[in-house]
């Protein structure tokens, strides 16, 4: 019988001591846990903590965009000479994958990364995953580790994805875990707007992501690293906050339009047209609102309405800039082509 996967995104934030240098005690309580599950479990650990663990070799530090890509080129062996030497301790092997989003974009591309991590799990290894900071065209921030943990959960239809955060789980108005989520539009209001100190995402990144994942059928888990115990705690809800995933009938081919594939374009709908969309129709260019933001022939943009944010993303047939000399009758996304939340 096939392992299940579970896919585990660990932020700076918990990595990093108040010093700012890494806590290798909690890099410890991480890989005994991990350790546990890999007996049961393919597991995935997408792995902050290169940008924290370099920058104390930087003069000057102030976090512009190079000094993080320099501190990350620094502090990616640093990150993996730690995890590999006290998951030996246990007897399994880590291998790095430096990622970044063009992995994704390309389906061939996805295919093969997804057959390689795979390969990694059939002989027993870890898969210790970072975005590739240094050579990112994108600003950390725009394509952070939620995200990338959110595509990879996807990518291998996880049985969970997992964020361990300081915060220990989603809270109320006074401070308490919620232990149980169904809807997360129902807990927006109990959103803090803060980051923390030496991560690039936050609450709202994660609940970005949350909502992605569930539409597509993943259990997600916000929960600490307080106990030995934290982890298979949260996944049997005995811990943390639990987000319930949604039914998803989607092929995987439709999975990947849906996360992985998506380009930094956006183009805004009217009522009328998401209406017609829910009716499994092609999207037409007089639904077309307005281009928010470019994109080529080919690609996977979001999906806006006013005041209902992104309802779906759609593979565009044309670029942006064709749109303007085109008749509005004209089919601009495929049926085919377009996945709605």
């Amino acid at each position: 019988m096939a392992k299940s996967v579970f896919v585990i995104k660990v932020g700076s934030s918990v990595l990093t001591a108040a010093s700012g240098d890494l806590s290798l005690p909690i890099i410890q309580s991480i890989v005994n846990q991990i350790a546990g599950l890999t007996k049961a479990h393919n597991v995935l650990l997408v792995s902050s903590g290169a940008v924290s663990s370099g920058k104390a070799f930087l003069k000057g530090y102030d976090r512009s965009l190079t000094q993080r890509k320099a501190a990350a080129a620094i502090g990616n062996p640093l990150l993996i000479k730690e995890y590999a030497s006290r998951f030996s301790e246990h007897g399994l092997q880590v291998a790095q994958a430096l990622l970044e989003r063009h992995h994704f974009a390309e389906r061939s591309q996805f295919l093969q990364l997804r057959e390689t991590l795979s390969e990694l799990w059939a002989n027993n290894v870890v898969p210790i995953v970072n975005e590739n900071d240094v050579v990112s065209n994108f600003e950390l921030k725009f394509s952070d580790n939620d995200e990338l943990a959110t595509l990879l959960a996807i990518a291998f239809n996880a049985s969970a994805l997992l964020f361990c955060t300081t915060a220990g789980g989603y809270r109320d108005e006074s401070n308490n875990i919620i232990p149980h989520v169904e809807e997360i539009d129902h807990v927006l209001s109990y959103l803090r707007k803060d980051q923390s100190v030496h991560g690039t995402g936050g609450m709202a990144s994660k609940l970005t992501f949350t909502k992605l994942a569930t539409s597509l059928g993943i259990k997600t888990i916000y929960c600490g690293i307080d106990d030995a115990q934290s982890f298979l705690k949260a996944l049997n809800g005995e811990g943390g906050t639990t987000f319930a995933p949604k039914h998803s009938s989607l092929n995987d081919r439709k999975k990947w339009l849906a996360s992985g594939s998506i380009t930094i374009g956006s183009v805004q709908i009217d009522e009328g047209a998401h209406e017609a969309l829910l009716q499994r129709k092609s999207l037409l260019l007089v639904g077309v609102v307005c281009v928010e933001r470019s994109f080529l022939a080919g690609e996977v943009v979001q999906l806006t309405v006013a005041g209902k944010g992104i309802v779906g993303v759609a593979k565009m047939k044309y670029k942006a800039d064709d749109l303007r000399t085109k008749r509005k009758d004209v089919m601009v996304a495929h049926a085919d082509d377009i996945v709605l939340f």
